[in-house]
């Protein structure tokens, strides 16, 4: 874009000078005698002619000039505005193809800039309210121990350490969320048997599973590409989300673990027979903080397998019907 804008100009500039070497040189020619030439006494035409079209040239060539220019010059002022804090500002989109594009290209740029931001302040906001709870109860506890209103006993100490517990696996989450996210995080890839991490995650989850009266199975398709992933990091994506599915599945339900074929891709579903949800809350299950009411977790189990699955490369949805259940679904790109 760059390299047309300066051609653009450069090509202007030629045919300003040709403009005006032609008007002249014109005028030398019908007139004759050449540049300094007279006809019948009077002035040198060909010089008037050059001087007239030096003039229309110059008319011209500026509002070309300023066609061009005043766009950057608003793309400038926005881009001022977006420098001392207004991440709403945008550029006009007008003039030349290629300032055009300039303009769309800072428009979207100042977009992702605003949304940055947004999460941001939505992040503290989260992060303070997800800690103060906590807090409150760990200063509770530790005042009442130190007014006697609460022995220093196993009971009372226990409260404290599971709070403190709880905090620590927040900043976890947050850290593990924000690697991701950053496209920092450091995936351990490997080339891996589609239903690898199928087993492993019911061997882990199947006596949480027999001991709420649900039925956790497994299934894949055969002849499925193997995948390049990082066991540990797609481990917990399908940890994150059998846990969810058993949770809100009553006893005497399912929970179904499989591995089908999309394209020469993988695709994981984890289904169930729970309570399902609304499909206002399926818009807002993967964003941080998101959670049902009566929830103990931190509510970023599902932002995070979002982030690991797209580390991978991958896309995530989910699909739900109140009272039937729900299919979170995510697909992996096959091993090259």
């Amino acid at each position: 874009m760059r390299g047309r804008f300066v051609r653009r100009i450069a090509l202007m500039l030629v045919a300003f000078f040709l403009f005006v070497f032609l008007i002249g040189f014109l005028g030398a020619v019908v007139f004759g005698g050449g540049w300094e030439g007279r006809r019948h006494g009077g002035p040198y035409p060909g010089l008037w002619l050059a001087f007239l079209a030096l003039l229309i040239g110059f008319g011209v060539f500026g509002r070309a000039v300023r066609r061009t220019t005043r766009p950057i010059g608003d793309v400038m002022d926005a881009a001022g505005r977006v420098a001392d804090g207004d991440y709403s500002a945008r550029a006009t989109v007008q003039g030349p193809s290629e300032v055009r594009e300039l303009a769309r290209t800072f428009n979207e740029m100042a977009e992702r800039i605003e949304a940055a931001e947004d999460r941001r302040r939505n992040l503290l906001a989260d992060v303070s309210h997800e800690l103060r709870t906590p807090l409150a109860v760990i200063r509770g506890r530790v005042e009442g121990m130190l007014d006697g209103v609460y022995g220093t006993d196993e009971e009372h100490l226990a409260a404290v350490v599971e709070q403190t517990r709880m905090m620590g696996r927040l900043l976890d989450d947050l850290q593990l969320l924000s690697s991701a996210e950053a496209g920092v995080l450091a995936l351990h890839r490997e080339r891996l048997s589609p239903h690898e991490p199928i087993e492993t995650a019911i061997a882990a989850h199947r006596a949480q599973a027999e001991e709420a009266g649900i039925d956790l199975r497994a299934e894949w398709d055969d002849d499925l590409p193997r995948i390049d992933a990082d066991r540990v990091r797609i481990g917990e994506v399908l940890s994150n989300l059998v846990t969810n599915a058993i949770r809100y599945t009553p006893a005497g339900g399912s929970v179904t673990v499989r591995a089908v074929h999309d394209a020469d891709r993988v695709a994981y579903e984890v289904s169930d027979t729970g309570t399902g949800i609304s499909p206002e809350q399926v818009q807002h299950m993967f964003e941080r903080f998101a959670k049902s009411a009566g929830s103990r977790g931190t509510g970023l189990g599902l932002a995070i397998a979002k982030s690991l699955v797209r580390a991978h490369g991958g896309e995530i949805s989910a699909a739900s019907e109140p009272g039937r259940g729900t299919t979170v679904r995510f697909v992996l790109p096959g091993a090259a």
